[in-house]
């Protein structure tokens, strides 16, 4: 594990660790790593009209996105669950892609295990911001 990964997959268990989750009780933390090689996290946040709550890795994409960063390489996700890996929700997935396809995805355990995959793995046929410009 290179230095990088590991800070990354560190980063996402600490954003898990501040996740405001009091309906679900299930915390996701994700650490964005930038092209530049800054890492911006977020967390879940819920909200009591459940369709308003926030996934982590679209927390963390709205933060990268507000300090001026466009341009990805890696994400790693966590969650509460020990017995397997957990990835992005559908809609997360689709965010990501927003920003590429070409993104390596650490699904993580509590414990800092991973696996690791890639986005375009984990939604094959995306529709993406090209398919606009096909009209």
């Amino acid at each position: 594990m290179t230095d990088t990964v590991k800070e990354l997959v560190s980063k996402c268990l600490q954003a898990r660790d501040m996740a405001y989750c009091p309906y679900s009780r299930f915390p996701v933390g994700a650490a964005i790593l930038t092209a530049d090689g800054a890492i911006i996290t977020g967390c879940n946040v819920e909200n009591a009209s459940y369709g308003l709550t926030v996934c982590a890795e679209r927390t963390a994409i709205q933060r990268a996105v507000v300090e001026g960063h466009r341009q990805f390489t890696a994400i790693a996700v966590t969650c509460d669950i020990k017995d397997r890996f957990v990835g992005p929700c559908g809609a997360c997935r689709q965010v990501l892609m927003e920003f590429g396809s070409d993104w390596t995805v650490y699904l993580t355990k509590p414990d800092g295990s991973y696996k690791q995959t890639s986005l375009s793995e984990l939604l094959p046929l995306a529709f993406s911001p090209a398919h606009l410009t096909k009209n």
